[in-house]
């Protein structure tokens, strides 16, 4: 009930309704735009070479896409060309000075990096459409109807103009709407795949290849990863702060305690999408006609396919990596601990300077590992239960492995789980972000939030 009279008091308050109408409006304008498709193109072969190919690079940019670069509509590119401009920015601010020194400038130097950031992400989706489109050309397949110059001109304009247009919506639900409107459009791109999977799994209860049984396990595992994924994107270790007293002109400043708060999943789902990228490269090359003929290149990268153990831990490895690396940008213990020594603060039995900065850097390096294991282990599961480990094609222990370990965990389950490690992630935290966002409006009007006894939801801080 309180749940419910939470929604009605959101459509209570004249400005917050139109700001959640404007983003539904333009949530419908995005799906909508998702089904013009781009001329010249075979959309029945394209689809199915996708069905073929949904483990390489391929399937990977059609899951942040929504289904649209399956069917090449004027969205195909979606919001990757912004997701990669605003990575290739951040990670320039750590070794271009012009670039640090914008983004100390506070809203000025914001909106400086912002409009650099549009135009690398129309630079990106020329060279990302022209690609696409050499490629649709040259592909043995029949892709294209009418090859030549002029398709490959017209796909670089659709898939740019469509690419610019999703960023300016992004914009303007961001600025007038409701919640990160490039989170929002991601989100919306994989939840409209949410009744095909439900349609899936009804269809293999009603042939008999599923159970009751078989439904309630996944439903209970969709609800623990759910619960997990919360858990886990709200905590954060807290590292007590005190501040010394300061007598400015003639008052007395400072006395007073608080904290340092470390996320423990401070880098969001970028780790995955960098680790998956890699990951999902080499079994784009699979497809390569001189790797298809050389033996060697296909078994070492057969090796590291989907499903295989040499993958999984490669996957989680690389997931460690860039949480540490990611973290390594946003957050420096050397500056941080200048900044409280400069402020009259310290760490309760830690001495200023070197010392805080060692511990703060020890503290995070554990909690990283965990949020990096976190990430494996969310990302891993749900491949588990599609595919399986390939643990049988072990060399000297196979065969045994084979006889004796249960069907499920070496085949997995066979079901096209549209709700993989990745896209629930980006689900549970963009959803989380965007109520925090509609309770904190609810809380400023004087109105209850959603969760009146608990207190405020921390959502995740957006990644794109």
């Amino acid at each position: 009930m309180k749940f419910l009279e939470a929604i009605s008091n959101v459509f209570r308050v004249p400005d917050l309704r139109k700001r959640l109408l404007f983003a539904l409006g333009l949530l419908a304008v995005y799906r909508l735009g998702g089904h013009i498709p781009t001329p010249g193109i075979d959309t029945n072969r394209l689809e199915e070479f996708f069905r073929q190919n949904q483990g390489t690079l391929f399937g990977f940019l059609d899951l942040f896409s929504g289904g649209t670069f399956r069917r090449l509509t004027i969205f195909a590119l979606g919001i990757m060309p912004y997701i990669t401009a605003s990575i290739i920015l951040q990670l320039l601010t750590v070794v271009v000075p012009t670039l640090e020194k914008l983004q100390k400038e506070g809203e000025l130097g914001r909106r400086k990096i912002t409009q650099w950031t549009r135009y690398l992400t129309v630079i990106l989706a020329l060279v990302q459409s022209f690609g696409i489109a050499t490629a649709l050309q040259s592909a043995q397949q029949g892709f294209v109807t009418n090859p030549g110059f002029g398709f490959i001109l017209m796909t670089m304009l659709s898939l740019t103009t469509g690419t610019a247009f999703i960023m300016w919506l992004g914009e303007q639900i961001t600025e007038r709407g409701i919640g990160n409107g490039m989170s929002l459009i991601i989100f919306t791109g994989i939840v409209v795949n949410l009744p095909n999977a439900i349609y899936e799994i009804v269809t293999k209860v009603q042939t008999g290849d599923w159970n009751i049984f078989q439904v309630l396990v996944i439903l209970v595992m969709m609800v623990f990863v759910v619960g997990f994924i919360v858990l886990v994107e709200r905590g954060e270790r807290r590292i007590p702060v005190q501040y010394a007293k300061r007598i400015v002109g003639r008052r007395m400043m400072g006395g007073q305690s608080t904290h340092l708060p470390l996320k423990v999943n401070a880098g969001g789902v970028i780790p995955v999408i960098f680790a998956s990228s890699l990951l999902a490269f080499p079994q784009t090359l699979t497809q390569v006609q001189f790797v298809k003929d050389s033996p060697v290149l296909s078994n070492m990268l057969g090796a590291i396919g989907g499903a295989q153990p040499l993958y999984y831990l490669l996957y989680t490895a690389l997931i460690i990596f860039f949480c540490f690396f990611y973290v390594s940008i946003i957050f420096n213990p050397n500056e941080a601990a200048d900044n409280m020594r400069k402020y009259g603060g310290f760490i309760p039995g830690i001495r200023p300077g070197k010392n805080t900065a060692d511990y703060m850097n020890k503290i995070l390096t554990r909690i990283t590992v965990v949020g990096g294991l976190y990430l494996a282990i969310l990302s891993l599961l749900p491949q588990i239960m599609i595919s399986g480990i390939k643990l049988q094609r072990l060399p000297g222990i196979g065969n045994w492995i084979d006889a004796n370990f249960p069907r499920f965990l070496l085949d997995g389950l066979g079901v096209n789980f549209y709700f993989g490690g990745t896209s629930l992630l980006i689900v549970v935290g963009v959803a989380m972000d965007t109520v925090n966002q509609i309770e904190a409006q609810l809380i400023m009007r004087h109105y209850e939030g959603f969760t009146p006894r608990a207190g405020r939801i921390r959502g995740r801080r957006s990644s794109v």
